[in-house]
């Protein structure tokens, strides 16, 4: 009897979850053997982590249990983390289990922090876009609410917050720090005035990449709310409670969140893959160059736009559609067929700006082209949201973990 091929998926994010699902769903009975990898129990909702880090949703909520979601009779799950992986031998080498051998590989293992060479963002800003990460960074907003009045002596910095990046991910959460601020302030009898927020941007533009009306609509809404921009403007350095820009001026802050993008995790490098960032430029059916049975998805992955010539954005959408055509190449592989290549579909980009606030285009049906803003956007982004629970659990998840798009 053949001994039935080791599939091995590293990483439960966007990719790794699509991929592990489908493969499940789709694979015979002892067809192939499914193994999945993650550090956690549990897959969170990257793009939702702006909420429960400003602490307008609880953290519980952006995460899912996997196996409420693995079919434990279809597929295995491994909590461990990756330490290394052996090519040459198809060994992923693993802290607390030894080694997995593999006969396909799909690597969706994440990314950190990029900080283009600016000293100091690892020790003194909040980097980590992780559930442990944004609950730490919530209780640390609360805390410098809460010890406010119990202080005789208060410095500028105590209750100034400085977001690094006018990305997705800065913009998203000033957008529901803002909204929360007043009840803060309300809660802890906080004069509001005291408060002071900012977003810094080195490049030209907040949101690049955005049509203008819609960066226009967003910063107008931000501003209203308190929040200061300071567009292209370089951070030089991130110093304790204080960030000091090119051009000078320091700006004392008790809180700096960075959120300037990402690169790709350093696993890649470290096991031998050439790589730019973290990602590597992976072949059109998404293997990794040269590799006839490793698949490289989500943000460790690097695909060129032909028509703009620039890298699709790490984005939630990009990585569910790489973990679909992963695992229909290793099925086609492992069946005797050809691999088929990877066409990213932009269904659309919606960015939440707190409240029931967003913005942005859909490209979907009747919608297609169309730029919303305020109520409509908010509606279409937690449908989106929804559309992904369907895909990763069916009904009962989204019953059990979807949003309220009204």
């Amino acid at each position: 009897m053949a001994k039935k091929p080791q599939i091995v998926i590293l990483g439960a994010g966007y990719g790794g979850m699509i991929a592990a699902t489908k493969l499940q769903k789709k694979l015979g009975s002892g067809e192939a053997h499914v193994t999945l990898v993650s550090k956690h129990k549990y897959h969170y909702q990257t793009t939702w982590l702006h909420e429960p880090a400003a602490g307008t949703m609880h953290h519980d909520d952006a995460r899912i249990e996997i196996d409420k979601v693995l079919n434990s009779n279809r597929a295995n799950f491994v909590q461990d983390t990756v330490i290394s992986i052996n090519k040459d031998e198809k060994k992923v080498i693993l802290k607390e289990g030894g080694e997995l051998a593999y006969d396909y590989l799909i690597i969706g293992v994440g990314a950190t922090a990029e900080t283009f060479g600016v000293e100091g963002v690892f020790e003194h800003a909040y980097h980590k876009w992780t559930i442990d990460g944004v609950r730490e960074l919530k209780d640390h907003i609360e805390f410098q609410f809460s010890k406010y009045r119990n202080e005789t002596v208060h410095k500028d910095e105590d209750l100034t917050f400085v977001v690094a990046g006018a990305g997705f991910t800065g913009i998203e959460f000033i957008g529901e720090l803002s909204e929360r601020v007043p009840k803060l302030c309300e809660h802890y009898d906080v004069p509001r005035e005291k408060v002071k927020m900012y977003v810094i941007e080195a490049a030209p533009s907040a949101l690049p990449g955005f049509d203008p009306e819609l960066v226009e609509y967003a910063m107008n809404l931000l501003e209203h709310r308190g929040v200061e921009f300071k567009i292209n403007t370089p951070i030089a350095e991130v110093k304790e409670n204080l960030v000091v820009l090119k051009e000078g001026e320091e700006i004392p802050a008790s809180t700096i969140i960075w959120a300037t993008g990402v690169r790709g995790n350093k696993l890649i490098e470290e096991s031998g893959f050439e790589a730019m960032r973290g990602r590597v430029k992976v072949d059109a059916d998404l293997r990794a160059p040269g590799e006839e049975d490793v698949f490289i998805i989500g943000d460790c992955a690097l695909i060129i736009n032909e028509e703009t010539e620039r890298p699709f954005p790490p984005t939630a959408q990009i990585a569910m559609q790489q973990g679909a055509v992963a695992a229909e190449n290793v099925m086609a592989l492992i069946r005797g067929g050809t691999t088929s290549n990877l066409k990213p579909e932009i269904l659309g980009t919606l960015a939440s700006l707190g409240g029931k606030e967003a913005m942005g285009t859909v490209n979907v049906s009747f919608l297609k082209g169309r730029k919303l803003y305020g109520r409509s956007a908010y509606f279409m982004k937690h449908m989106s949201d929804n559309r992904y629970l369907m895909k990763l659990g069916g009904p009962l998840l989204v019953l059990s973990k979807g949003r309220n798009p009204f």
